[in-house]
């Protein structure tokens, strides 16, 4: 990795920082990519602005625009820091981030709490389900266990005690891709779609055939390839990627 790496991975869960590796280790391949990550202490109230000035911290040392990529409320962040300082930032791309940010995991998680006297691990396996899928037992139970570590960590704006309803959500001047997956139960395909009304000439929509919200981790090779042919759009010379121009242009075409 460089000193000065092209684009910037936004991590906010030290917990949920595993799923982003595949499809990081492909983009490495053309890119110098970063890992950012913002680590909450238990201690500590959550604070978007605070992650926002670090991450304004960090970026400022790198003294040009980087490639923004972020997952749920860590592409909420990226949306909340371009709006704020776009001449910092190249591109942004946002994963599994609907029209309505606020949407996400762990406000899911807290609706069930609200709605159903269950016990925690009862609604953490069912929300694991939604997030990745699996049927599997023991994966189910290594799953519970990381999620509720993965709670305390949040940067989520959702408590117990308090959900917020939407957030505002205005064009950025910084190129947008927005990407979802067809089988999401946390964030629909219809709040991915209601992008189209904020998207400026250059913007893309990317829906993954599948994967469900954690749809990079399954499929990080087809969303490397999008997120790569989004930057070539954007005249970004991939050091590395000429065969991967030459081929990729030749054969896809977006399906957003």
């Amino acid at each position: 990795m460089g000193t000065k790496p092209e684009v910037v991975w936004l991590n906010t869960n030290p917990y949920l920082s595993r799923f982003n590796l595949p499809v990081i280790k492909y983009l490495s391949q053309y890119m110098d990519v970063a890992h950012w990550e913002y680590e909450l202490t238990e201690d500590e109230s959550t604070s978007h602005q605070l992650a926002i000035q670090l991450l304004d911290d960090y970026l400022g040392l790198l003294k040009k625009p980087v490639h923004l990529v972020g997952h749920s409320t860590c592409g909420f962040l990226g949306l909340q820091y371009a709006s704020r300082y776009p001449e910092k930032v190249k591109s942004l791309t946002i994963l599994g981030v609907g029209v309505n940010p606020a949407i996400d995991w762990v406000g899911y998680y807290y609706l069930l709490r609200r709605h159903f006297k269950c016990p925690q691990e009862a609604i953490l396996n069912h929300v694991g389900r939604c997030l990745f899928g699996y049927r599997n037992p023991y994966y189910q139970k290594s799953l519970v266990k990381l999620l509720q570590k993965a709670l305390v960590y949040s940067l989520s704006p959702h408590s117990l005690y308090q959900r917020h309803s939407s957030f505002p959500v205005k064009t950025i001047k910084p190129p947008l891709m927005v990407c979802g997956s067809r089988g999401d139960q946390i964030v629909s395909w219809t709040e991915i779609e209601k992008w189209e009304l904020y998207l400026k000439p250059g913007d893309c929509i990317y829906q993954c055939p599948g994967g469900l919200h954690f749809f990079h981790y399954f499929y990080p090779q087809w969303l490397g390839e999008r997120i790569l042919d989004f930057w070539i759009s954007l005249g970004e010379y991939i050091p590395k990627g000429d065969n991967f121009k030459k081929n990729f242009l030749a054969t896809s075409s977006p399906n957003g």
